[in-house]
């Protein structure tokens, strides 16, 4: 898959999600087959650049080209900064949000609230495509709620722009993350529109993602939710999309090694003491999708680096021991 200059090693995409796309889980999915990575939401207000949240989010220092970090906001002027600041910054690829359906998002006419001033994206897509050199793409939803729903409109808008590619999380606003997803409207704009489409949205398996590329024809998948605790998913699907053959699961010694890797690099990235915390949420997803077991173990209590480590080394000891 091609996004501007670009080429990608494959056409899966892990998607950007707040509080969850930081620097270690990026680096981590890209080792385990993602082809691109975005960058959490970051904000297009400049007063806020200076802040440690903003700083770690744009930190893309070290990470594999290409470089995509997302932006957000509904002042074309603002967007305009933010995207100038971020390829100061190393950024190869801005990408534009206009998906999220997040309240704090919304009622400042950012994320998917755009999506009711037709207007307006235009004038945010034209000025930040103008005001940079690298390629710039675009998230968006299928609408604001079932009655006006204009995603087509929209990426219409987005290739007259110059907008490199688009990613179609297949519901509207008013959905949220409730009900299924459809990845028709995401098909319809790659029969009508001559540009680069990313289907997003309830993918989980391989099966999946083969099936949406093959009826909708669109370019890419990019994967959410169903990348939390279970990183390795690019993986899979590249290797059935490749082979048509289902991959064997990690084994309990690769899941021990890219668990405590992934929690290492928390630490370090973060600090201990935030580290710790944020490891927290990343250690139960890994046990809600069965790959650890911390049942009677105090992990949410421990705020030492080092012994929650320990207490992982030893769960997955525990486990070694049962398996033999």
């Amino acid at each position: 898959m091609l996004i501007g200059p670009h080429k990608l090693k494959n056409n899966l995409v892990l998607a950007p999600m707040a509080g969850i796309t930081d620097q270690p889980f990026r680096i981590l999915c890209r080792e385990l087959g993602a082809g691109l990575v975005v960058s959490e939401m970051v904000t297009s207000d400049s007063s806020l650049f200076g802040s440690r949240k903003t700083k770690l989010r744009v930190d893309i220092g070290g990470e594999r080209e290409p470089r995509v970090v997302q932006i957000a906001g509904a002042d074309p002027s603002m967007m305009v900064r933010a995207a100038r600041f971020n390829v100061d910054n190393n950024a190869q690829i801005i990408d534009i949000n206009m998906g999220c359906p997040a309240k704090k998002v919304c009622k400042v006419m950012a994320g998917s609230a755009l999506l009711r001033d037709e207007i307006l994206v235009g004038k945010i897509l034209e000025s930040v495509v103008n005001a940079v050199k690298v390629p710039v793409t675009l998230k968006i939803r299928t609408g604001w709620d079932k009655n006006s729903r204009n995603a087509i409109n929209v990426a219409k808008i987005a290739k007259e722009a110059g907008i490199q590619a688009i990613t179609v999380h297949g519901r509207t606003r008013a959905c949220g993350f409730q009900g299924s997803a459809e990845h028709e409207t995401a098909g319809e704009i790659k029969a009508r529109i001559n540009m680069t489409v990313i289907a997003n949205g309830d993918i989980t398996t391989p099966e999946q993602a083969q099936e949406i590329i093959k009826k909708y024809r669109v370019d890419g998948i990019m994967i959410g939710r169903a990348a939390q605790g279970n990183p390795w998913i690019f993986h899979k699907i590249s290797h059935y999309l490749g082979t048509g053959k289902k991959q064997a699961p990690p084994t309990l010694k690769e899941i021990h090694s890219i668990i405590i890797k992934h929690i290492t690099h928390l630490h370090r990235f973060y600090g201990e003491q935030q580290g710790v915390r944020i490891a927290r949420k990343h250690i139960s997803w890994y046990a809600k999708k069965k790959y650890i077991n911390t049942l009677n173990c105090p992990i949410n209590r421990i705020e030492s680096a080092n012994e929650q480590i320990s207490v992982l080394n030893n769960i997955f000891g525990q486990e070694q021991r049962f398996a033999a």
